[in-house]
């Protein structure tokens, strides 16, 4: 792999949480500290404050497994793929941004984070989501049956915009069930991750 080091030798190298796709942080390496990386699948950094090697988790205990290392257009910027033991971030957090490292399902999470504020709101009166889930998990649980159905129904027909239509309601509404079980997404996903083989 071709990488343009610049003029002390260094290239940007973005670490990435190859499962959750979040960024940790933002290290420097040198031609060592790259091959070292490759060497024993443990990132390694030039440290600029120290000058010197440094492999992260070296006193902490909190390595970054390497899993893939990817080289950008124009080759002068690594993106670091790995498997994080720990919190990445010397002060203890997930990552150097003070976040957790969660996996976040884009848009869908949004809607868990509207479903869940529109519950704890309460105000029937003005949210469809209040309205439903005041009348009890049956009727929620009622609702994605229905919904299941008619996407059923028009998956057997030649309209896709109203099988997207239909399949968008059943997701919403799935959501809904999900949460008023007490589950989310990450439920979800640790159950598949569980039967992949």
């Amino acid at each position: 792999m071709e990488i343009k080091y610049d003029s002390n030798g260094l290239v940007p190298a973005i670490i990435q949480d190859a499962i959750t796709k979040n960024v940790l942080m933002l290290g420097y390496m040198n031609e060592e500290a790259y091959l070292k990386t490759k060497d024993t699948k443990q990132v390694t950094f030039f440290s600029r404050s120290k000058q010197r090697l440094w492999t992260k988790g070296e006193e902490s205990g909190n390595f970054l497994n390497l899993v893939d290392i990817k080289n950008d257009c124009d080759n002068d910027t690594l993106l670091v793929q790995v498997n994080p033991v720990g919190p990445t971030c010397h002060k203890g957090t997930d990552n150097c941004w003070g976040e957790e490292n969660v996996s976040k399902y884009g848009f869908f999470s949004t809607l868990e984070d509207v479903i869940s504020e529109r519950v704890a709101n309460k105000d029937t009166a003005k949210s469809y989501v209040a309205s439903l889930f005041s009348k009890g998990i049956n009727k929620v649980a009622q609702k994605v049956g229905e919904e299941a159905v008619e996407t059923v129904i028009e998956a057997m027909d030649n309209n896709d915009e109203l099988f997207l239509y239909e399949s968008a309601d059943l997701f919403f509404h799935y959501l809904m069930l999900l949460q008023a079980k007490g589950f989310t997404l990450k439920d979800i996903e640790v159950e598949l991750k569980g039967r992949h083989k």
